[in-house]
């Protein structure tokens, strides 16, 4: 099969399409990449980008496109442009950098903008190829959750936009059920919508990491790990909260990686006195992370309040539970019901700083033998839901759908 993946991130930034591209290489595939320019989260271009582009052409077998983009600097206009430069890129540049290499089908990483899906409806009509959109934040509902936009006239023109994309897709895909409902508000034929999950990551299985030089070993303390993302979503401001709360100096926090937040994190961490309560090592590279889990005592995962968040299962929530380590959740909707459901961690309501004190206080009174088996709940329930290779399989089988579902459009088309 050859296969058009067409993402605004990609490799050297840590992003689930990475893994994707590399399994569907493997896989026996032909696979193109169609990309922006490296600069998630910081902002920035990546240094080793800058100094050998070249390197960065071709990816675990598949070859990586890459469309003039301007980078997402730490503005929300800068972000916008940033958007708007790929989208730019990948309609105007995008058909020229991709002649004479043909596809069977178009696939869309969308962890957000959505914008992403107008090169790719542009390229599969060029190229009279499939287009499946595999949805992974909800537009317009999370420019409303953030905050970015609150003006009705704009929210409404992005529907519009939404549904513009969606309905000239093949196939559109959901992370979770509760994503369903809110992709048939844009999308004319529900019957092209279905559910397909992120899924866990082997590489998080690694027990047998060395444990990370950057954090000292403890003991007999107790260290709860935050990886990923760090944005207006996380509602670091209630897990601070959390951490005043608990009066206890043998629990620490750790909080690894990197985003729009970030900078205002380190400030109030500063500002809170809590230094060597909350630790802040940095943005790693994925293959990093089990090194980092092998401090963990518990992986947190936090989104705010608000409907578009609890109908998401946060990617962590998958790696989270591949890793056998509880979880303790601070969040509303299908997130906080995996873990429920998995019995592999302890969850309180978003916003609910007490409850995730209260949470934390109760897992580290735990015994280490009650605490080993919510984690191997967590990767019973993940390779049982989440497993890579049965979701990989899936996949496959929805480009082949969507593929047999083009072809009986042209045929139709063709009688007519």
């Amino acid at each position: 099969m050859r296969i058009l993946v067409v993402s605004q991130y990609f490799w050297p930034e840590n992003f689930r399409i990475n893994d994707l591209v590399k399994e569907w290489v493997q896989r026996g595939h032909e696979v193109t990449v169609l990309t922006g320019i490296p600069n998630y989260p910081a902002g920035t271009v990546f240094a080793e980008y800058r100094q050998q582009p070249e390197a960065f052409a071709r990816y675990e077998g598949a070859r990586v496109v890459r469309v003039p983009m301007l980078p997402r600097g730490s503005s929300t206009i800068r972000l916008s442009l940033n958007y708007l430069s790929f989208l730019v890129g990948g309609i105007i540049w995008g058909p020229w950098y991709l002649r004479g290499i043909e596809a069977d089908v178009i696939f869309v990483f969308e962890p957000s903008p959505v914008t992403v899906g107008l090169p790719a409806v542009w390229l599969g009509k060029i190229k009279k190829t499939p287009v499946v959109f595999w949805v992974l934040d909800l537009w317009p509902e999370t420019l409303a959750a953030v905050g970015v936009v609150r003006s009705p006239h704009v929210l409404n023109w992005v529907g519009r936009m939404v549904s513009f994309i969606y309905n000239r897709c093949t196939l559109v895909l959901g992370q979770s059920r509760s994503f369903l409902s809110s992709i048939a508000n844009y999308c004319n034929d529900k019957r092209k919508i279905r559910y397909f999950p992120s899924w866990a990551e082997n590489v998080f299985m690694d027990e047998d990491a060395a444990l990370a030089p950057e954090l000292t070993r403890l003991d007999d303390g107790f260290t709860v790990l935050f990886a990923g993302n760090i944005g207006e979503a996380q509602d670091m401001p209630a897990v601070l909260d959390a951490v005043q709360l608990i009066d206890d100096p043998t629990i620490r926090w750790v909080i690894v990686g990197d985003g729009r937040k970030s900078k205002w994190l380190q400030t109030e961490v500063d500002k809170r006195g809590l230094h060597g309560r909350v630790l802040l090592p940095g943005r790693f590279p994925v293959e990093r992370m089990p090194s980092f889990y092998a401090h963990a005592d518990a992986l947190l995962v936090s989104l705010k309040r608000d409907p578009v968040f609890s109908m998401t299962i946060p990617g962590k929530v998958q790696s989270y539970l591949m890793a056998g380590i509880p979880l303790l959740g601070m969040l509303d909707g299908e997130g906080a019901a995996v873990i429920h459901d998995a019995n592999a961690g302890l969850a309180c309501d978003a916003g609910d700083s007490a409850g995730l004190a209260k949470a934390v206080l109760a897992l580290a009174a735990m015994s280490p033998e009650e605490r080993r088996q919510l984690g191997v709940n967590g990767r019973l329930y993940a390779q049982k839901e989440f497993g890579r290779d049965q979701l990989m399989g899936r996949l496959e089988a929805l480009l082949d759908e969507a593929m047999t579902i083009s072809k009986a459009e042209g045929v139709k088309k063709a009688q007519i």
